[in-house]
C-alpha cells in the first residue's frame, strides 16, 4: 500500500487560511459604518384599551387562618 505523501499539506493548509482571512477582510471593508452612532429615542404610541378608563380590583386569594 502506498504511503500518502503530506509533504504539501501545510503550504496548502496556510494558503486556504490565509485567502479565507483576506478574502473576509475585504468583504467586510466594503461596509460603512456610522461614525459616531447616536441613541435612537424608541417611539411609545398609547395603545387605547377599553379596560384603561375602567377602574379594576385586583382580587388576592383568601387568607389563610392564622394558627
Amino acid at each position: 500500500m502506498p504511503q500518502l505523501d503530506t509533504s504539501t499539506w501545510f503550504i496548502t493548509i496556510t494558503s486556504m487560511i490565509m485567502t479565507l482571512f483576506i478574502l473576509f477582510q475585504l468583504k467586510i471593508s466594503n461596509y460603512s459604518y456610522p461614525a459616531s452612532p447616536e441613541p435612537v429615542e424608541p417611539k411609545t404610541q398609547k395603545h387605547s384599551t377599553p379596560w384603561e378608563m375602567k377602574w379594576t380590583k385586583i382580587y388576592l386569594p383568601p387568607s389563610l387562618p392564622l394558627r
